[in-house]
């Protein structure tokens, strides 16, 4: 019987994250692929898409390599994955910056992971700020400021380059968190 590809996504997420927290909750960092999946599922995005939504950031924050990954997902989900994945040697700012710009390049495919990965942060950040307040910005290393020059040239970006209805959550969100 072939696995479905979330099944195999979800199996893959939960090994290479096993033991990760998220910061700024301090759950299980499985939750947070999980909850980008699940929104994405409910716009109705294929099975490729939410498989890649539950191993969006694998090749970021584990120790998978490329060629594993391939085997264990198929080429279609490591296209989208690779073009999620910041390079991690860059300077913070120059990361950020070319991430931008990749997603605002990239097919849907690509934008509703990111746009599912960003609301969720938000959402998360939300949430964190109503226990810890103004201590969750300690969390990120560049702090409250570029976080939120961040989130708003995402906002940016996709109202630019992309027409779906998480675009309007997302700028409800980051409205949200700008007030915080």
């Amino acid at each position: 019987m072939e696995v479905n590809i979330i099944e195999k996504a979800m199996r893959v997420a939960a090994k290479g994250h096993e033991g990760q927290m998220r910061k700024e909750e301090a759950i299980p960092y499985l939750s947070h692929p999980a909850s980008v999946a699940i929104k994405l599922a409910k716009h109705g995005f294929p099975d490729i898409v939410i498989a890649a939504a539950l191993v969006h950031d694998v090749l970021e924050d584990t120790g998978m390599t490329r060629e594993e990954f391939r085997t264990k997902l198929g080429e279609e989900v490591l296209v989208i994955v690779e073009q999620l994945s910041e390079d991690k040697s860059l300077p913070w700012e120059d990361r950020k910056m070319r991430y931008i710009e990749t997603i605002g390049k990239a097919d849907e495919t690509v934008k509703a992971v990111s746009i599912g990965d960003k609301i969720h942060n938000a959402e998360s950040m939300l949430i964190a700020y109503g226990i810890q307040k103004d201590e969750l910005w300690k969390l990120f290393t560049r702090g409250k400021e570029k976080q939120l020059w961040f989130m708003g040239e995402m906002l940016t970006m996709f109202e630019r380059t992309w027409k779906h209805p998480l675009v309007d959550e997302y700028r409800m969100l980051v409205e949200r968190v700008s007030r915080l």
